[in-house]
């Protein structure tokens, strides 16, 4: 099972208002970085990760302009789009 695979082609699980692209084609795993899964120059397993576009994906890294969002705003956009990643991936029996 390789997530990031799989990741290819998928829509865009973070659909961050102002900031989402919504093109399939740039989606990828953007590993999330929290509750201390990974060290310095680690990434965290790929279960830690969420489809993001190429936009959100910037935004989650925090590469691009997050829009107007707060970091804690942000935090919660990154859970719910992590909890619809992962319903996507138990319902195509990847998890």
């Amino acid at each position: 099972m390789n997530l990031r695979e799989a990741a290819q082609g998928k829509d865009c699980q973070m659909r961050i208002p102002g900031v989402c692209n919504f093109d399939s084609a740039t989606t990828v795993l953007a590993h999330v970085r929290r509750g201390s899964v990974a060290g310095m120059g680690q990434k965290p397993p790929d279960v830690c990760g969420v489809l993001a576009c190429s936009a959100c994906h910037d935004a989650i890294d925090r590469r691009n302009n997050m829009g107007a969002y707060t970091p804690v705003a942000m935090d919660t956009m990154i859970l719910d789009g992590l909890c619809r990643t992962l319903k996507l991936w138990t319902d195509e029996d990847r998890l």
